[in-house]
């Protein structure tokens, strides 16, 4: 091929390419795909996971123990910026998602993985620190919950299901 043919070819291979990655990254800066539903894991190209034990970014609540029905409020705190989020309350005996979430936060929003506003996301990557949710228990017993975020710092860096305490279910029969 001749040299005034090959920069237009490369120049529009590079564009097509780059279009296509940014397209890609666009898509998670508004709240975590479906599919990170189960494993609570982002789907970014070459993420770096970090251990949930070394991380900046506190979740808990001020409720040891909570009723059928119950509102708990759960707070997210950190020491470093970070852009995205993913939140659940999981029942401690079998790690599925329970609860609904009734109050959230500007710059995030609810998703449903199996049932409406189970769980939490951003909305858009502005940086987040501190973060305040109301979680609503199922009026049926569930048992014991904790409640995970997954959190990404960058589109490369992430930290997956840090955990709170347990928080004990009362009133059950």
């Amino acid at each position: 091929m001749e040299d005034g043919r090959r920069a237009p070819i490369a120049i529009a291979g590079w564009a097509c390419t780059t279009l296509c990655f940014v397209s890609y990254a666009a898509a998670f800066s508004h709240g975590a795909s479906l599919s990170a539903c189960t494993d609570m894991m982002p789907r970014h190209l070459r993420a770096q996971l970090h251990s949930p034990s070394n991380n900046y970014v506190t979740l808990h609540t001020n409720m040891s123990f909570y009723f059928p029905g119950d509102k708990v409020p759960v707070t997210v705190r950190s020491t470093r910026d970070f852009m995205g989020f993913l939140l659940q309350a999981r029942k401690v005996s079998n790690d599925e998602i329970a609860g609904t979430f009734i109050f959230i936060p500007p710059g995030s929003k609810l998703m449903t993985c199996f049932e409406d506003g189970d769980t939490v996301t951003h909305s858009d990557k502005s940086l987040k620190r501190n973060l305040s949710f109301v979680w609503k228990a199922p009026d049926q017993p569930v048992g014991d919950i904790k409640f995970f975020i997954s959190v990404v710092q960058s589109y490369f860096v992430y930290w997956a299901k840090i955990e709170s305490a347990i928080v004990a279910q009362r009133g059950q029969n």
